[in-house]
């Protein structure tokens, strides 16, 4: 009797050790995303069902090259290629097209049979091979394309150079083949492995002073000095796919493979790409694979006759909000053709890396349009585009074979986990996702707050609320922000006041405020980063004004399709004090080793008194929104030592009134409720609408 028991116990315990081995066998094949976060865990099906749909895409479409950096070819295959004897050959693929004419310069635009492409698969690849001589570089060209019931000239989806004629306003693909290549000088740009990634986000065309559209090789000579100067370490250029609406700011794309020829050739935005390199800067490309520019003649939209090629049918064809195409992603030849436009941009002009436009528009079949998302629910509940999240993994995966240090970005304003999360660990690959919620947030507050009503826990929640797995890109403003119709965050605050109060010796007390929040704004959102920081072009002077681009309602004009850089050259005006400020704090942040990953440690909030304190490193941010009351002696519990001040957006080479004397060395104050755990009193003066920044030498 006595030996059955134990034998009931051992039995047991062997059952509940083999139970417990089970369950931690199942714990360790779980995705990591799964078990970084627990609340994920309800959706467990749905994350690894995606995973599983990726990774089997991927062994489908590389089943006979092996890797997708070698499946991703159709830009060397499709198009117009010069062979090594000197020879030409051009495919496009078009299976509804019945006859297929190549036509131009060459043959004075009419259709010659020596010109006639051949079918030669039942895909519907068409080729035409011609002799050396038979076509020139800068020669302009189309194709004259027949189908079932119809015809119509076309662009080739492959074209890698596109141009618009200046009389007509036509566009038409040109022959682009140089004598000689160009030679590129300089290896890839910064890679942010050590440092925060601190963009500046820049649009070629309205880069220039004059009204005008500016090329490549005046952002090269004029404003990417002034770049490098400023610190940033990452330029985002807008704009670069071919579109033939100026005023689309670049989304609205008709010719994915093809550099905007209104800025230039390609060997100058060679040039520009290979000169930010020179200055240790990465170059990101604005990419858009989110829709497409309905536009026939120009675009994707109807090339061989049907409207489905590349885009889904139906209702999903149209995006309700953009006038634009939606791409399919369910198909292999649009995989193929977006893949390989990805590696095309990196191996073609060397781009470091892409920020994805409209990634929310990719994941959701309603676009994510009037959609608060309010719950993990919403992004698990079969009204996600599988097919465009398996897009967007491999693209993310492919990219990063393609150069391990790359850098991708995704504009995403819902929220959907897993975004900026290894593919590996079961998300979608993207290094950084835009905290679109930002900028949002600040106008928000300016539009509907009250100075007063600034509260300190509301803008560190704010700044700091993100997963704590994905790193993100902080900003103020973007282009968005800056456009007509908006406000930038200076235009808020100090609106017409701009254009009479901005001399020096002009004490305007709504150019103080808004200069002074305008600083701090801009300190406590790079301040709390955790993975970037992004400025536009301009903005980091106050730049006044909005973007407007040609159009005809503004009478075509350039006026406010361009930068005043002359404004901040000026020495009597006071952007220079902005512009020197953005200046400092940016190279304060980027000399601190891994800045952007050091844990970002409150050490007070007070809202009545509206004064906010935190930690990074050895680094004390302090800011007092207060507009009216400057506290003496003000105690905040920090880490015992000494602290001097590094930055003040109140000293007067910024603008500031010289309140806070700098070279004073501040030492904390013991007090035996707090000491024993490690902190002490920081007292500070801090005086109103102002911030510093101390660094605690132990």
């Amino acid at each position: 009797m006595s030996t059955k028991p134990k034998a009931t116990a051992a039995k047991a315990a062997k059952k509940t050790s083999t139970a417990k081995r089970t369950r931690t066998t199942t714990r360790k094949k779980l995705l990591p995303i799964l078990r970084n976060d627990p609340w994920l865990e309800p959706f467990a099906a749905a994350i690894e069902g995606r995973h599983a749909e990726a990774l089997n895409k991927e062994k489908a479409l590389t089943s006979e090259s092996g890797s997708l950096t070698d499946f991703a070819n159709a830009h060397r295959y499709f198009g117009l290629h010069r062979e090594a004897d000197g020879s030409w050959v051009f495919r496009e693929w078009a299976p509804n097209a019945t006859r297929l004419v190549l036509t131009g310069d060459f043959s004075n635009w009419q259709e010659q049979l020596k010109y006639e492409a051949t079918r030669i698969s039942d895909s519907g690849v068409w080729e035409l091979r011609l002799a050396p001589d038979d076509i020139r570089h800068g020669q302009l060209y189309k194709m004259m394309v027949h189908w079932p019931g119809g015809q119509g000239e076309r662009i080739p989806a492959y074209a890698t150079r596109v141009v618009q004629d200046e009389k007509t306003a036509i566009f038409s693909a040109q022959v682009w083949q140089p004598e000689e290549a160009y030679t590129w000088k300089h290896s890839d740009g910064f890679a942010p492995d050590t440092k925060p990634l601190l963009i500046y986000e820049c649009h070629i065309g309205m880069a220039q002073e004059r009204e005008g559209v500016g090329t490549y090789d005046e952002f090269r000579e004029l404003v990417l000095p002034r770049i490098a100067a400023d610190g940033y370490n990452a330029i985002q250029i807008m704009a670069i796919q071919e579109h033939p609406y100026y005023g689309s700011f670049g989304y609205h794309v008709s010719n994915f493979f093809a550099a905007s020829s209104r800025f230039g050739t390609p060997e100058q935005l060679k040039a520009l790409v290979d000169a930010a390199h020179a200055h240790g800067i990465a170059v990101i490309m604005d990419i858009v694979h989110s829709h497409a520019v309905k536009n026939e003649a120009e675009g994707l939209g109807h090339l061989d006759g049907t409207g489905t090629l590349y885009f889904y049918e139906g209702d999903r064809r149209e995006h309700p909000a953009w006038d634009s195409l939606c791409f399919d992603y369910g198909k292999d030849e649009v995989l193929h053709f977006l893949l390989s436009n990805c590696k095309y941009w990196m191996e073609e002009y060397r781009f470091d890396g892409f920020r994805f436009d409209g990634v929310t528009s990719m994941l959701y079949y309603n676009h994510g349009l009037g959609q608060a998302f309010g719950g993990y629910d919403d992004y698990y509940n079969g009204a996600q585009d599988t097919n465009a999240i398996t897009y967007l993994t491999l693209a993310n995966k492919l990219i990063h074979e393609l150069n391990p240090r790359a850098i991708t970005i995704a504009e995403e304003m819902s929220g959907m986990p897993g975004l900026a999360v290894p593919v590996a660990d079961g998300g979608m690959g993207f290094d950084y996702r835009m905290a679109m919620g930002i900028p949002d947030y600040w106008i928000k507050t300016l539009k509907e707050k009250k100075d007063e009503d600034w509260h300190p826990t509301s803008i560190f929640w704010e700044l700091t609320n993100r997963r704590a797995d994905e790193k993100t890109i902080s900003y103020v403003e973007s282009h968005d922000q800056a456009l007509v119709g908006d406000k930038t965050v200076i235009f808020r605050l100090i609106d017409d006041k701009m254009y009479w109060h901005m001399m020096k010796n002009d004490d305007d007390m709504t150019v103080a405020r808004g200069m002074a929040l305008h600083k701090m704004i801009r300190l406590v959102t790079l301040a709390t980063i955790n993975g970037g920081y992004l400025n536009f072009m301009g903005n980091e002077f106050g730049h006044p004004e909005w973007i407007d681009f040609p159009r005809e309602g503004n009478g075509w004009s350039y006026k406010y399709a361009r930068r005043q850089w002359d404004l901040v050259d000026r020495d009597e005006l006071k952007y220079v004090y902005l512009n020197d400020f953005d200046n400092a704090m940016i190279h304060l942040v980027s000399r601190v080793h891994n800045f952007q990953a050091l844990p970002v440690r409150k050490l007070w909030e007070k809202d009545d008194d509206q004064v906010l304190a935190f930690m990074r490193g050895d680094l004390v941010f302090v800011f007092n929104f207060n507009p009216f009351k400057s506290f003496d002696g003000y105690g905040i519990l920090a880490p015992g030592g000494s602290y001097r001040t590094v930055l003040s957006t109140d000293s007067p080479a910024f603008g500031g009134y010289g309140n806070i004397d700098e070279k004073v060395e501040h030492l904390t104050q013991p007090d035996p409720l707090y000491t024993p755990h490690g902190v002490e009193w920081l007292r500070l003066y801090l005086p109103a609408r102002s911030a510093m920044v101390l660094r605690r030498k132990r």
